[in-house]
């Protein structure tokens, strides 16, 4: 008999367990407070890209130079780093440079009074610049010297856009 009243009490301590784990998977998993929850609470948000220039404030304030948005396979590079560099002429300034770190890449700026360029000597490279109200496109291939812009036309060029390919 005593086998029996333990085999009894077994039983529904079992059933009461199982009753109160329905319960809690009843209202949503875990009960209210639980470390579980605080945890997800405090967990960040995610990450979205924006593709924004890092430190472009900067830029502008020392060199002048709006830079937009981008992928981060053109960056900013000092000319005096290597002759390898997409390197850009303008009126009234040192040259601008920029290291391309990839097969593929955009740029968006803005940079003024662009009238000639040397791609560097891998990547095939296209050019937007805007000239008053107009849009003007240039193709250059790599490791080449071109003029563009202003000492294409006569007219001040501002560069806007930077893509690159292979």
């Amino acid at each position: 008999m005593k086998t029996r009243n333990t085999l009894v009490r077994l039983l529904g301590a079992a059933a009461t367990a199982g009753a109160l784990a329905w319960a809690v998977l009843a209202q949503g998993g875990a009960a209210a407070g639980s470390p579980a929850e605080a945890v997800a609470g405090d967990a960040p948000g995610y990450a979205v890209e924006d593709y924004a220039y890092p430190n472009a404030d900067k830029i502008l304030a020392e060199q002048n130079i709006v830079l937009k948005r981008g992928d981060g396979h053109i960056v900013l590079a000092d000319c005096a780093a290597g002759a390898d560099l997409l390197r850009f002429l303008a009126r009234d300034r040192e040259d601008v440079c920029f290291d391309v770190t990839a097969d593929t890449g955009f740029l968006t700026l803005e940079l003024p009074a662009v009238h000639g360029v040397k791609t560097d000597d891998s990547a095939n490279t296209h050019l937007e610049m805007t000239a008053e109200d107009d849009q003007v496109e240039y193709d250059i291939p790599a490791d080449t010297w071109a003029g563009v812009g202003e000492s294409v036309d006569a007219r001040e060029h501002v560069l806007v856009e930077i893509h690159v390919t292979n």
